[in-house]
C-alpha cells in the first residue's frame, strides 16, 4: 500500500528490469512539482561524471538550483556539464571543482574552494564510490574502499556542516544524502573499528560492505546529532544499475549475475537508479526528517535474508548508535579534523 514514505509501492510490486514502470529521477521531480522550483538552493554532488551521478546532476540542475560538482577530472566533466545544460530545460547553473577522493588533502582543498565560491549549501549528495577493487592503499595510508566511499565523504561533509547549519531554514532544513548499498549486508559488513580497512585479511566485497555500512552510520549520526539544529541525513541504496562501478568485477562474475533472471528483473536504468537519492534530496516529505536507510523510493524494512542480491532491506547492524558515535570520533582522528 502506498504511503508518503513509500509513494511508488505499486510501481515496485512486479519489476521487469530497466526502463519498466518504476519511476525515474525526473518523474520524482515532476510529481513533487520541483522543476524550476529551487532558484534559491545550492546543491553539491560528488561522482557526477558517470552513472547515476550524471543523472542526479541533471535532475538537480532541472530544479533551477546552483549546482556544484566535485570531480577527479575536470576535462572529463566539462563536456558532460555542457550536454546537461544543452539537453535539459532549466535556468540553474553547474560549476566544477576538482577533487580526488583518494587524497584527504585534495578533499580539504575542494571544500575550501567551494566555501570561497558559496556561503550557502542546502543539499550535499555523497554519490561517488568504488566497488570491490583490488587491495589498494591510498596516499594517506587507508584501504581504498574505506577511504573513497567513506572517509573522504566524511571529511567533506564534516567540513561543510557549519555552512549547512547556517543555510538551514524553518521551511527547508539542509540535507545530506549518502549513497550506500545493499552491499552493507555482507556477512562481514559491520565495520571492525580496530581494523577498518580489514587490511589483515582483505577481501574486496567485505571491504566494500564495511565502507557502505560506515556511510549509513555517519548518516545516522548526523541526523541524530545535527537534525535538531537543522541538518538531516539519509542513506540510500540506489538499486542495481549496470554502470562502470562494476569495473573491478570479473567477466565470470558479471556473466553469472546477468544470467540470473530474478536479479535482472530487479535491475534499473540509470534514470531509475538516480530516483531514490533525488527523492531523498528534494521531496517535501523529507522536510525535517532523516536518519533512515532508503531503497526503491521508500523507507527500507529489516532484511529477512531474502534471496535478492539487490535490495529488500537493511541488515541489523545498519542502526547501531554506540558504534556510530565511536566511528565518528575515530574518523575525526583519522581525517585530522575537528567536530563542527
Amino acid at each position: 500500500m502506498s504511503s508518503p514514505f513509500n509513494p511508488y509501492a505499486e510501481q515496485h510490486k512486479d519489476p521487469k528490469g530497466p526502463e519498466d514502470g518504476r519511476p525515474t529521477a525526473f518523474q520524482v521531480l515532476e510529481d513533487n512539482k520541483l522543476l524550476q522550483a529551487w532558484p534559491d538552493k545550492v546543491v553539491l554532488i560528488t561522482g557526477a561524471t558517470s552513472g547515476i551521478g550524471i543523472e542526479t546532476t541533471r535532475a538537480m540542475y532541472a530544479t533551477g538550483a546552483r549546482v556544484f560538482i566535485l570531480v577527479r577530472d575536470i576535462t572529463k566533466a566539462q563536456p558532460i556539464v555542457a550536454d546537461i545544460i544543452k539537453s535539459t530545460k532549466g535556468n540553474g547553473s553547474i560549476e566544477i571543482i576538482e577533487m580526488d577522493l583518494d587524497s584527504l588533502d585534495s578533499v580539504k582543498k575542494a571544500a575550501q574552494q567551494f566555501l570561497q565560491k558559496s556561503s550557502k549549501l542546502h543539499v550535499l549528495i555523497n554519490n561517488a564510490g568504488v566497488m570491490a577493487c583490488p587491495r589498494t592503499i591510498t596516499i594517506d595510508g587507508f584501504e581504498r574502499q574505506f577511504a573513497v566511499n567513506y572517509l573522504a565523504h566524511f571529511t567533506l561533509t564534516t567540513l561543510l556542516l557549519p555552512t549547512m547549519l547556517s543555510s538551514s531554514s524553518p521551511t527547508f532544513n539542509s540535507r545530506v544524502i549518502w549513497v550506500s548499498s545493499s552491499g552493507h549486508r555482507h556477512a562481514t559488513g559491520k565495520p571492525d573499528l580496530d581494523d577498518l580497512g580489514i587490511l589483515d585479511h582483505y577481501e574486496p566485497w567485505a571491504a566494500y560492505g564495511q565502507s557502505k555500512t560506515a556511510m549509513i552510520w555517519a548518516s545516522n549520526y548526523i541526523d541524530r546529532t545535527y537534525g535538531p539544529r537543522g541538518v538531516h541525513s539519509n542513506a540510500v541504496h540506489p538499486g542495481g544499475i549496470l554502470t562502470n562501478l562494476s569495473q573491478y568485477m570479473t567477466k565470470e562474475a558479471i556473466d553469472a549475475f546477468t544470467e540470473d533472471e530474478e536479479a535482472m528483473r530487479q535491475m534499473k536504468s540509470v534514470p531509475q537508479g538516480a530516483a531514490t537519492q533525488v527523492w531523498a534530496a528534494s521531496a517535501p516529505v523529507w522536510e525535517g526528517q532523516g536518519g533512515k536507510y532508503l531503497e526503491d523510493l521508500k523507507v527500507a524494512e529489516p532484511w529477512l535474508g531474502a534471496v535478492s542480491k539487490i535490495g529488500d532491506g537493511y541488515a541489523a547492524h545498519a542502526y547501531d548508535a554506540v558504534n556510530e558515535e565511536k566511528l565518528w570520533e575515530l574518523s575525526l582522528e583519522l581525517a585530522k579534523i575537528e567536530n563542527p
